[in-house]
């Protein structure tokens, strides 16, 4: 045991050696950052010879989910780390999906023997392992959606902006180009990338559908069908897209009166959730030998049980009906 946390000591002297390293280079240089975001989003991932299986030029851009050609070969011949790479991306993580999951290992381990370590069972130790290794993934979920309601708030602005540059005789990549300048992440970055993959060749319909893959947001979808049908049937474009503007912000509003009206009946879930919690943590301070029954006899264990399952359906009946889309 000994010899696993001397290793565990030694894992986690280099990972914050390495993160104090990154702080001193990211200090210096201020723009590393978005210089190596540019750089993986141009890079062609070629070969070392540079060719295709034909012999010819390898020009197009291949997909990397990690800098460590091993691993990226892993990476790539399995289905499921398609979408975790997909939520970095959303997410507007800095490093590959290679070093996500090098950081969710690390995190498991660690968790495992300092769990095992502490209470010296295996079961707890798997807790708080699987605990710790699932905090990168809710840290990127987190940070994904916070970006998308962001990105919904600058679409409708974004969207009349490019409205009225094609009234104004611009064509519609130059009103996208004008909406990416006027914005800052993410909606600026997004449309910059696209309107880079336009320029590379890529037909408008393509890079339309790409920037939808890259931003999980529906509004955003509805603009995207409106451009390619409006390409394809005809059509007053930019009265399209400001009609399109108009009703994102009209549902906006009327989210808000929703979210206004339910709020009494989320504070009332949690309320509710939270009383038997605190009455049981009050009447272990008042009366501990009347609250230990439920965790010693075995009556009081299936009740405990069953209380606990009947209070998790109660919270997702209320959490279903306070939760209003519109």
């Amino acid at each position: 045991m000994k010899i696993f946390l001397a290793i565990i000591i030694f894992a986690v002297s280099i990972f914050i050696t390495e993160m104090i390293f990154y702080a001193y280079r990211t200090i210096r240089n201020p723009d590393r950052k978005k210089i190596r975001k540019r750089l993986r989003t141009f890079s062609s991932g070629k070969n070392k010879a540079g060719k295709n299986k034909d012999g010819l030029p390898d020009i197009l851009k291949k997909k990397l989910l990690s800098d460590v050609p091993f691993l990226n070969k892993i990476l790539l011949s399995i289905p499921g780390p398609q979408r975790l790479d997909r939520l970095l991306q959303q997410a507007n993580a800095q490093y590959r999906l290679g070093v996500f999951i090098l950081l969710t290992m690390f995190l498991a381990l660690t968790g495992f023997f300092v769990g095992f370590l502490i209470t010296d069972k295996y079961i707890f130790s798997i807790i708080i392992a699987l605990s710790l290794s699932g905090i990168p993934f809710f840290y990127f979920c987190l940070k994904k959606k916070k970006r998308m309601e962001k990105f919904q708030r600058q679409l409708p602005e974004a969207l009349e902006l490019i409205a009225r540059s094609l009234k104004a005789g611009h064509a519609f990549p130059s009103g996208m180009k004008l909406a990416a300048d006027e914005f800052d992440d993410p909606l600026g970055p997004e449309f910059d990338e696209t309107l880079n993959e336009i320029n590379f060749g890529v037909s408008v319909p393509d890079a339309l559908k790409n920037l939808t893959d890259r931003i999980d947001c529906s509004d955003l979808k509805y603009f995207v069908i409106s451009v390619i049908l409006q390409r394809e049937t005809g059509g007053n474009l930019a009265e399209i897209i400001e009609s399109l503007a108009y009703i994102i912000r009209e549902r906006f509003k009327l989210y808000g009166k929703v979210k206004i009206l339910a709020a009494e009946g989320k504070l009332s879930a949690i309320i509710l959730c939270a009383i038997p919690f605190l009455i049981m943590i009050a009447l272990r301070f008042i009366n501990p030998d009347y609250i230990n029954t439920l965790f010693t006899e075995p009556a009081g264990k299936i009740m405990s049980g069953i209380a606990l399952f009947m209070m998790a359906l109660g919270i997702l009946v209320m959490k279903k009906m306070v939760n209003i889309k519109v």
